[in-house]
């Protein structure tokens, strides 16, 4: 009996994870930690970091199984790079679009449809109704609710 890796993206997820949360754990090492009830700046990013491993440990374990041969591996055909590119870029434009004062409605209308292009199969009539609720929802949140500063429209400013 062997030890494969039954899911290689959970295995990547859980290593990222560990990563992340030992990162954090590390560049809050300085900060004073303080009580519960008394929390000082290194208390929230040092708990974080901490349950960040936790769960990377745990999704990364449920990766693995016990098996005599292995039908998997963790190579990169596996992967779908797509949702990577596309999402990173639609979230990268809805920041220069906030950036450029361009509106609170148009950046979070592109943020949703660059989104859903992140999956092979778009199905636009859902899509536009997705972000179009979406958006109202967000506005009414944010805008009305929250009373955040944000221009909803370029001329709105």
């Amino acid at each position: 009996m062997r030890l494969t890796i039954k899911n290689p993206q959970d295995f990547w997820c859980g290593i990222l994870f560990v990563a992340l949360g030992a990162l954090a754990v590390y560049l809050a090492r300085d900060y004073e930690m303080g009580s519960a009830l008394q929390m000082g700046p290194g208390y929230f990013p040092t708990w974080l970091g901490g349950i960040l491993i936790g769960f990377g440990v745990l999704i990364g374990g449920l990766a693995f199984r016990i098996e005599s041969e292995s039908s998997e591996g963790l190579g990169l055909d596996t992967w779908a790079f797509r949702p990577w590119l596309v999402l990173t870029a639609a979230l990268a434009l809805f920041a220069v679009m906030m950036e450029a004062n361009l509106g609170f409605v148009p950046s979070l209308l592109v943020l949703i449809t660059g989104c859903a292009l992140a999956h092979k199969d778009v199905h636009w009539r859902e899509t536009i109704l997705l972000a179009v609720c979406v958006t109202a929802g967000a506005v009414a949140i944010f805008s009305y609710g929250l009373d955040m500063p944000y221009p909803l429209f370029w001329w709105s400013k």
